[in-house]
């Protein structure tokens, strides 16, 4: 089944690729003309960090909506942001779309994105906004440990509840979480540990709990696949991510720090100097997914995900930020020293080459 579900991704992530390629590549229709003026293509073109699945689901109801095909490739927020910056003289896409602040907040920080401030997010808590105006809140999630209830069950050990707890070496090779220089995940895990242990403190930490790592992934969402096929005990992410292999039947249930966690304030933004003919198409979607409309659609696709907008449905049993400690994460700090601190990651805990 493991290899079954792989070559399946290996497939979806290869026909999306095709499809943005092909989209990329011009020939598209110019849309009519509204008023005088012309949105000049019926396209988009997307970079995202949203699992495929769960992102064709969006797609299909803005196409639904508005007419308008987006293209998109699939990549995680860390590989997302290397590659806009590869392409800042000459972008490929318009959209960022999903991945935590931090990535956008330094991607702004490099010069790569176009402000732009949807009016929808009139229904948008103050404290979730960019003070900059640029990138665009759409979704808020927390860092949970993601435990496999039948190893948990079969060992007769209870849940971890603290950071701590993870040292313990019952848990030797049953650990999972994605790389940080790779992923926004694996980032705002590192970013929320070194806020509560301190710069110095945390790498001795990181060098323990590295004993009971089983391995780090490419992306934040592949670790709670691996709790999910039994391959690990427990997977560091985001909650909604950690649930989402529930809806497949996969017995895995999660588990909150209570000394503290970090989160995310998922966001999109325009990319600058992005195609000229999609501009116009870009501000719809992120109109649409900071729209109540939009974001009602992360209980309709059974994502997990809690919105921003207030005027949205909030699924039933979700995990919202004041149910749990939640840290006073510093999305500001964080972005200004990732370099720093991935660089740090990989000199003394772990390389990011060949990562799956």
């Amino acid at each position: 089944m493991k290899k079954t579900r792989r070559i399946f991704a290996l497939l979806l992530t290869l026909a999306m690729s095709l499809s943005l390629l092909t989209g990329c590549g011009g020939g598209s229709d110019p849309a009519a003309e509204d008023g005088g003026e012309t949105s000049g293509s019926n396209e988009l073109t997307v970079y995202t960090a949203f699992p495929e699945a769960e992102v064709a689901y969006y797609f299909n109801a803005f196409e639904e909506a508005t007419g308008i095909h987006v293209n998109s490739l699939r990549l995680s927020a860390g590989e997302m942001l290397t590659r806009v910056a590869a392409e800042k003289d000459n972008p490929q896409a318009s959209l960022m779309f999903g991945g935590s602040t931090d990535n956008y907040i330094a991607a702004s920080n490099q010069g790569l994105l176009e402000a732009y401030q949807s009016p929808e997010l009139s229904n948008t808590p103050e404290n979730y906004l960019d003070p900059d105006g640029v990138w665009n809140p759409i979704y808020v999630g927390a860092i949970a440990f993601a435990c496999n209830k039948d190893w948990f069950a079969d060992k007769g050990y209870d849940y971890p509840t603290s950071w701590d707890d993870l040292l313990d070496p019952k848990y030797q090779d049953m650990i999972i979480m994605a790389h940080p220089a790779t992923s926004g995940t694996a980032y705002t895990v590192l970013a929320t540990l070194i806020q509560l242990k301190g710069e110095d403190a945390v790498w001795d930490y990181l060098a323990e709990l590295n004993k009971n790592m089983s391995q780090y992934t490419k992306s934040g969402s592949a670790a709670p696949n691996g709790v999910a096929l039994g391959e690990a005990a427990i997977a560091l992410t985001f909650s909604h991510d950690g649930l989402q292999p529930t809806t497949e039947g996969y017995p895995i249930e999660l588990s909150f720090p209570t000394d503290g966690t970090g989160y995310e304030v998922g966001a999109m933004a325009l990319i600058k100097g992005g195609p000229a003919d999609e501009q116009e198409n870009a501000k719809k979607f992120i109109d649409f997914m900071c729209s109540a409309e939009g974001q009602n659609l992360y209980a309709e696709n059974n994502s997990f995900r809690v919105p921003t907008n207030t005027e949205a449905t909030v699924a039933d049993g979700l995990v919202t930020l004041d149910s749990v400690a939640v840290i006073d994460y510093d999305a500001v700090w964080a972005a200004e020293h990732k370099d720093e601190f991935v660089a740090q990651f990989e000199a003394n805990i772990a390389s990011s080459e060949n990562l799956e």
